[in-house]
């Protein structure tokens, strides 16, 4: 395998000359370059394709945000990240479209170290450059709407309050996923993850949300639609894995962290469909046309289709934008239990068994056949004799959603 080429923008040259020290044991994993300008980083990438593009924010000449802007155009397959001191949010909201994760200046060398090896390994998991074009260009997901059309006739109201529109951006996966990964970002500097999207909302403010709405675009409508494929029931359902998953996690462990990504890994399991539907809705509903008439999975007709499959483009653009590493393992593998090298109860097992158990609740929203419950694989990790203990959780949550109704 060819090593990752990575390269690392910074007019200092003390810093980039700190970068090669700190990053010296992973000669052997990356070809590391270094460029102290846009100009000569564009200069570089005219000759030589870049896996990774790190680029600090306040450079003269040309900045960050315009050298990352300019990249997406000419290289939209390279991961672009912007390691900056300078947390502003006008920068923040300059690049929302652009940089797919953001990490503060100074960066532990273990932290970035992580990042860069995940981030690597991302373009494993889409073998098709063109999906792989398609996904990397993303800067934000198209929302519903109905739902769009909601927030921004709330932020027009001078009188809206933030919890009016925390409520309406749950009610849409996009937008969930858009208030995540910015105050999941290094420029917020929080201590903990942030799982919930109104929990997101109100820390990033009303006046950061209006901003991101009316000023720079960060959300948009959807223009594709579907007769075969509801978007609002994927969402729904979204919702309810999510919580499935943090039930069934809550019954094992009180690990915060681990249940909080159960949760997380659950709400975004399926936004590999919203993506493929959004940007090829024609053949997104071929696919659910050949499970349909075939009896099989849809996923198994996504992969004839597009030779790869929603939970990896929903892995691959989670992790392009910085969503922690077990939620995009959670989303990548709840198809497929068996590839995962974990041996301990975790986020894809939970969301495995959470999206299972809804089917058999909700039969009538299956597309083709159902996916059935990798009982050899849970039974070889010892948790064969707690999916009827997990069935009996998130019969409760059946049972809520009944009531509502």
């Amino acid at each position: 395998m060819s090593k990752k080429k990575i390269l690392f923008v910074d007019d200092e040259a003390n810093i980039l000359s700190g970068l090669k020290r700190m990053l010296r044991s992973m000669r052997n994993e990356f070809d590391l370059q270094f460029a102290e300008s846009g100009k000569e980083a564009l200069e570089i990438m005219a000759s030589d394709n870049f896996d990774v593009v790190v680029s600090d924010m306040r450079m003269p000449g040309m900045d960050g945000a315009a050298l990352l802007t300019e990249i997406q155009k000419l290289h939209p397959c390279s991961i672009r990240i912007m390691l900056t001191g300078q947390a502003d949010e006008e920068s923040i909201l300059r690049t929302v479209g652009i940089v797919h994760q953001f990490l503060a200046k100074p960066c532990e060398s273990e932290h970035l170290k992580a990042i860069l090896l995940r981030a690597s390994a991302l373009h494993e998991l889409i073998s098709q450059d063109a999906l792989k074009k398609i996904v990397s260009q993303l800067g934000t997901l198209p929302s519903l709407p109905e739902v769009y059309a909601k927030l921004r006739k709330a932020m027009t109201n001078p009188e809206v309050s933030i919890a009016e529109v925390a409520e309406i951006i749950e009610e849409d996966m996009a937008m969930s996923a858009k208030v995540l990964q910015l105050v999941n970002s290094a420029f917020f500097g929080l201590f903990q993850k942030v799982e919930s999207p109104a929990r997101a909302v109100n820390l990033l403010g009303l006046d950061t949300v209006k901003n991101l709405v009316l000023g720079v675009g960060a959300f948009s409508e959807i223009k594709a639609s579907s007769k075969l494929f509801s978007i609002k029931k994927l969402w729904s359902h979204s919702m309810t894995v999510g919580t499935l998953a943090k039930e069934i996690a809550l019954s094992e462990s009180d690990d915060k962290e681990l249940i909080d990504n159960c949760f997380l890994a659950g709400l975004l399991h399926d936004i590999g469909k919203l993506v493929l539907l959004a940007q090829m809705a024609d053949k997104y509903e071929e696919a659910v046309l050949l499970a349909r008439e075939n009896n099989i999975c849809l996923r198994t007709a996504e992969k004839e289709i597009f030779d790869t499959v929603h939970g990896d483009i929903g892995a691959y653009l989670m992790g392009l934008w910085g969503m922690p590493g077990p939620v995009v393992e959670g989303i990548g593998f709840h198809h497929r239990l068996d590839n995962y090298p974990g041996r301990q109860f975790n986020p894809a097992i939970a969301v495995h068994a959470a999206n299972a158990i809804y089917y058999e609740n909700r039969p009538d929203e299956l597309v083709g056949a159902p996916h059935e419950i990798a009982m050899v694989h849970l039974q070889s990790l010892g948790l064969g004799d707690k999916i009827d203990h997990w069935r009996e959780v998130c019969a409760k949550s059946f049972e809520q959603d009944n009531n509502d109704d």
